[in-house]
């Protein structure tokens, strides 16, 4: 009864949400089990990654700048005492960089955390000419998580976590203006059209790739107190930082879609405080299939990927 008002409420959101919703400890044993986090210098991803070591898996840490992700392996080895946190240095809105990134991950991977993301105030692209929030938010995971799909598969069991986000209630996905340039740019409906977006992915990764050993989530984490909600949303931030969430208390059910038993017995599912919530609240932000088939050849398009969900089906 109080989870089901909870999640009716913005005070799920919260660390009140949090604290009046029950967590038991995650205690699995994730020796032996290799673990790929993206966005993980500080915040959510840092928290994840030093969870997952703390868990026994050998984590692979993955920022923009080389001396921050190094920083941040340094401080996840000691404080878990696990020495197995590699370091790769990648800007995964750079489709260049997302397939080097991929190249250079020849270890089978049992876990993909899609964390990194970014939310700006104004428009801007990348060099290579792509918007760069719908670059680092979207097309770079759908990039980045189709080129690993084979190591996942065959390291099955293997699980994908999407971190998406509750601002993506509000939105629905725009086909034809993934780039953000019709009308006024808004940072918040842009970040939140993305999230979106990695619902609708998760949704269709799970379908295909079931057959092969592979659970996909996606999840959001509430408001959580991190350096990107403070610099990107400073008013949000001022307003409500006595509710935030600590980076624990957000990054919860990211570790524990990765280790819990729990998480492997079903696949698609968005969650928040582990417990799968619905994926809309209101009809004007449901696509259509032919919208999702849309998303999918667009996101080819502009990455230069060109397999099919059928093609992520079949065993390689």
């Amino acid at each position: 009864m109080l989870d089901r008002f909870l999640d009716k409420s913005l005070l799920g959101y919260t660390s009140l949400g949090y604290r009046w919703r029950p967590h038991s400890t995650i205690d699995a044993d994730l020796t032996g089990t290799a673990a790929v986090v993206t966005g993980a210098t500080s915040g959510l991803g840092k928290y994840t990654a030093t969870a997952l070591a703390h868990l026994g898996a050998s984590v692979w840490i993955v920022g923009r700048d080389r001396d921050r992700t190094q920083q941040a392996a340094r401080a996840i080895a000691e404080q878990t005492g696990n020495d197995a946190v590699h370091v790769e240095v990648a800007d995964l809105s750079l489709m260049s960089d997302v397939r080097a990134l991929a190249g250079r991950l020849q270890t089978p991977i049992h876990i993909l955390v899609n964390n990194a993301g970014v939310l700006l105030p104004t428009r801007s692209e990348t060099t290579e000419g792509i918007e760069t929030t719908f670059a680092t938010n979207l097309l770079g995971q759908f990039l980045l998580t189709n080129l690993l799909v084979p190591k996942l598969a065959s390291s099955a069991p293997a699980r994908i976590v999407n971190v998406s986000s509750g601002g993506m209630y509000a939105q629905r996905i725009l086909v034809k203006d993934l780039q953000n340039v019709r009308g006024t740019y808004d940072g918040a409906k842009a970040y939140a059209r993305t999230k979106r977006g990695q619902v609708i992915l998760t949704e269709m990764w799970a379908e295909a790739l079931a057959p092969r050993g592979i659970v996909v989530h996606a999840m959001h984490p509430g408001w959580a107190d991190t350096p990107g909600v403070s610099t990107s949303l400073p008013r949000f931030y001022k307003l409500t930082k006595p509710l935030l969430r600590s980076p624990a208390q957000g990054a919860d059910t990211i570790v524990w879609l990765c280790a819990a038993d729990e998480a492997a017995r079903c696949t698609g599912k968005f969650w928040h405080d582990r417990t799968p919530r619905p994926t809309h609240r209101f009809a004007r932000t449901r696509e259509t299939a032919e919208e999702r088939e849309a998303l999918w050849s667009e996101l080819c398009r502009y990455s230069g990927w060109s397999g099919t969900l059928e093609s992520l089906a079949e065993n390689e």
